[in-house]
């Protein structure tokens, strides 16, 4: 499960992309219970999304013509420039190169062979996020990729992921699930997904973040009636949990989920 004692190759930062900041932050408070925090007057209106006080995720604006308004993965490095060659080495592109955030750590942006965007985070002073898997905090991520195979190969070059598989309840294949080296089975915080098992999705590859919540039925309702769009309704799944697919009024698509007690 994701944990916040961050390693290398571990999902240490979330970031919204949306063209209305403030609009986004309403949705987002109404569905959450985020509540937005400046980042300061030099961060370019960068803010954070948070839960009682601590950091669930972050926000800036984009303008819709030029980024599609999604939510960005990060992934943490001991050194941003090593993986940006690693990137380009695997096929990927750097569309952000590497660059210090004042003296909380250094990024980068990329995208995967596929074309799926992600960064990477190299901590200095911020470590990454201050909560995960509580309500309203990020609790799982899914790859959609074409060639999960050729996925997970990607990721792994670049992060030293290790993997497990588990056969897919409907039989179309497999589901790989991956978590930082070394670190073992409980640190496993993702799962790597053929694009083909998402039948309703139009818009190509894309990491799917999961969202903890009290109730996912409730969080549905709420989602539509704040403006937000269902792309999957609620599915319940033996030892994982209910979750369903969903979108923000601009189009960026997560899920939510209330997980199944620990076995």
């Amino acid at each position: 499960m994701l944990s916040t004692r961050y390693v290398r190759g571990s999902l240490n930062w979330i970031d919204l992309g949306t063209p209305e900041t403030d609009a986004a932050a309403a949705f987002y408070n109404g569905l959450f219970g985020w509540n937005f925090q400046s980042a300061g007057p030099d961060a370019g209106g960068y803010g954070m999304f948070q839960v009682d006080g601590k950091t669930a995720a972050g926000v800036m604006a984009v303008e819709p013509d030029q980024v599609p308004p999604a939510f960005m993965l990060y992934f943490q490095s001991p050194d941003a420039d090593a993986t940006a060659k690693a990137v380009q080495q695997g096929g990927g592109s750097v569309l952000f190169e590497p660059m210090d955030v004042f003296d909380l750590g250094r990024m980068a942006i990329f995208t995967d062979p596929s074309g799926v965007g992600f960064g990477t985070w190299q901590p200095g002073q911020s470590k990454g996020l201050d909560v995960v898997n509580d309500p309203g905090s990020l609790v799982w991520v899914e790859l959609y990729t074409p060639d999960p195979g050729a996925g997970v190969a990607f990721y792994t070059n670049v992060f030293g992921w290790e993997t497990s598989t588990m056969p897919l309840p409907d039989g179309t294949g497999e589901y790989t699930m991956v978590n930082p080296a070394d670190q073992g089975a409980d640190a496993m915080f993702g799962g790597v997904v053929p694009l083909a098992a998402d039948p309703g999705e139009t818009e190509g590859p894309y990491w799917l973040p999961y969202f903890e919540v009290e109730d996912c039925d409730a969080a549905v309702a709420k989602t539509e009636e704040l403006g937000g769009k269902i792309r999957m309704a609620p599915v319940e799944m033996e030892g994982i949990g209910r979750f369903a697919k969903l979108a923000d009024p601009w189009g960026a698509r997560f899920a939510v989920m209330k997980s199944a007690p620990p076995q």
